[in-house]
């Protein structure tokens, strides 16, 4: 049976490819659809409505499907549940958005996470159905006033994102204020991250944190090409970090240079974070560097990169304030589909490759070399939540890490992933739990339409 559904998706996928011009986001509310009243084709008639061409007013459809097998030898160092055959991931996303003009829309979005054979899943692995995003926007000029439930994405996603690597993506309640015009843009905006909890339709907002941002960007800058910089507040009734809990009241203000010149890409970002944790000060900060040369082989684009960044640890523990940063709502695969590790108390080296093999199959593999930045901090989990904590282990060394994938894209619509990943465990590690080395392993098939 399986077997006929994956025939029925290419063949699928291929007819509508060759009859219909589209272009997908990453955040699909900004999907880009051909209105052409000549293509009549059956994709054509069900991805746009037509209610009234006088008044420009049309229905826009859209969906996804990943379905997702992992597989985990020795998952959480050997901490976990065993599970010796593996578990089945399925997420599931479909919007309805409505236009009228160019002044006003109305967004929703249904989100459906299941799983199969998961021995202990969480409640981002199993989210049956739930409203994901339900929003309007109006605009006047340049300005956009957008309200309701949303998916927030900023930069390189090292402290906004959607979380795409877990199987339940991440939204937000909010109010955002946008600014467009010409290579300028800014945003202004404050509400609170949405929790997922199991069952259905019962998701809500995590009233103990609020956030506040701004973010602008300027792009075509001579010498620099694109600079961001951007201001975050977030406030928790309750954090952990390094064994202490409290209130934090923590700024973030940073800024990120990136762009191209000739076959060179640069990406380089720095944040520095103060405020108040319960009775400490915050002094936090990060550097990162993500450089990487393309060549041709073949007629074809290859890559050679190299990744490194310092992200602050507390230093002492008993002292006035605390040094750990705090990344906010990072990217959910920050390291890897594997998640092992989040984004505090770390120093990480990084060298890649990327081969582009054929015109439609991409090999990458990397190289991770991680450790403590401070050996008086803890190991944190990519949601923040503490992993490990120091346990008096002087080690700073946590482990290396080597990755594989290969991507073969059928067309625009329908693609396949097969990922590895082999975590070899550092001293540390291995002072602080079973420190059994990890292997994990992943296939994905993404349908978007």
């Amino acid at each position: 049976m399986k077997k006929y559904y994956l025939i029925f998706i290419i063949v699928f996928s291929s007819t509508v490819y060759s009859q219909q011009i589209n272009e997908f986001s990453f955040l699909r509310y900004n999907d880009v659809i051909s209105i052409d009243s000549t293509n009549q084709n059956f994709y054509y008639k069900i991805k746009q409505i037509a209610i009234s061409k006088k008044s420009k007013t049309f229905l826009f459809l859209g969906a996804e499907n990943r379905t997702q097998y992992q597989y985990f030898e020795n998952e959480n160092w050997d901490e976990a549940i065993k599970d010796d055959n593996g578990f089945i991931l399925n997420r599931a996303l479909f919007y309805v958005d409505l236009k009228i003009g160019d002044s006003f829309r109305l967004f929703s979005q249904v989100q459906s996470s299941t799983s199969i054979s998961r021995l202990d899943p969480n409640p981002l692995e199993e989210n049956p159905l739930d409203l994901h995003q339900l929003f309007f926007d109006v605009r006047v000029r340049n300005f956009n006033l957008r309200m309701g439930r949303q998916e927030l994405y900023y930069g390189s996603q090292r402290l906004i994102s959607v979380r795409e690597g877990p199987n339940s993506r991440l939204a937000f309640d909010a109010m955002k204020i946008m600014y467009q015009r010409n290579n300028l843009s800014a945003d202004a905006f404050y509400g609170y991250n949405v929790k997922n909890r199991f069952g259905n339709f019962n998701d809500r907002i995590d009233s103990n944190t609020k956030l506040f941002g701004l973010y602008t960007s300027i792009k075509g800058i001579k010498h620099f090409n694109n600079i961001e910089v951007y201001f975050f507040n977030i406030r928790k009734s309750e954090s952990t970090f390094n064994t202490f809990s409290g209130l934090e009241n923590r700024n973030t203000v940073g800024s990120r240079i990136w762009g191209s010149h000739s076959n060179w890409n640069y990406d380089i970002e720095t944040a520095y974070q103060f405020g108040k944790f319960d009775r400490k000060t915050i002094h936090a900060w990060t550097f990162s560097i993500n450089n990487s040369f393309n060549y041709m082989i073949n007629k074809r684009i290859q890559k050679i990169g190299f990744k490194t960044e310092y992200i602050s640890g507390d230093k002492i523990k008993n002292d006035g304030s605390i040094e750990t940063f705090n990344p906010l709502f990072p990217r959910g695969a920050y390291f890897g589909l594997a998640a092992l590790i989040g984004p505090s108390n770390l120093i990480d080296i990084h060298p890649f490759l990327e081969f582009q093999l054929t015109q439609k199959l991409n090999f990458c593999v990397d190289y991770d070399m991680f450790w403590r930045a401070s050996e008086n901090d803890a190991i944190y989990q990519p949601n923040g939540a503490i992993l490990f904590n120091s346990s008096n282990s002087t080690s700073k060394k946590i482990g290396n890490q080597l990755g594989a994938s290969f991507e073969y894209a059928f067309n625009r619509y329908l693609s396949f992933t097969l990922e590895g990943t082999w975590f070899n465990s550092g001293d540390f590690i291995k002072d602080v739990s079973n420190g059994k080395d990890i292997l994990f392993t992943a296939s994905t098939l993404t349908l978007i339409l």
